[in-house]
């Protein structure tokens, strides 16, 4: 029965060590990450446009996070930037956000 329960830890270990190399820096237990996502030169913009989903045991997903619904949502029609934020804890609850930037 030991051999078990030493065998489940040593497995436990190894899967909470292991990762995978990504683009975008993903916490195990909570991310909370803003990261830019495009620059246009329209230049700098006074309005900003949000859109925003989010997700619900790693299982349900919701929302439009689409840069027309940023966009629609901020009254922009020229981008200027993009930036993207993401925040999730143990992978239970997820929000995910688009920031749109522009004129």
């Amino acid at each position: 029965m030991r051999a078990i329960y030493k065998l489940s830890a040593i497995a436990a270990l190894a899967l909470g060590l292991s990762g995978c190399a990504t683009s975008v820096p993903m916490g195990n237990l909570m991310t909370d990450i803003t990261l830019p996502v495009t620059v246009s030169s329209n230049g700098g913009g006074s309005k900003t446009g949000i859109a925003m989903c989010e997700s619900f045991l790693g299982m349900i997903a919701r929302g439009d996070c689409s840069l027309e619904a940023a966009k629609a949502n901020g009254g922009i029609t020229k981008v200027s930037h993009v930036d993207w934020k993401a925040n999730n804890l143990l992978g239970i609850i997820g929000k995910y956000e688009l920031h749109v930037h522009g004129e």
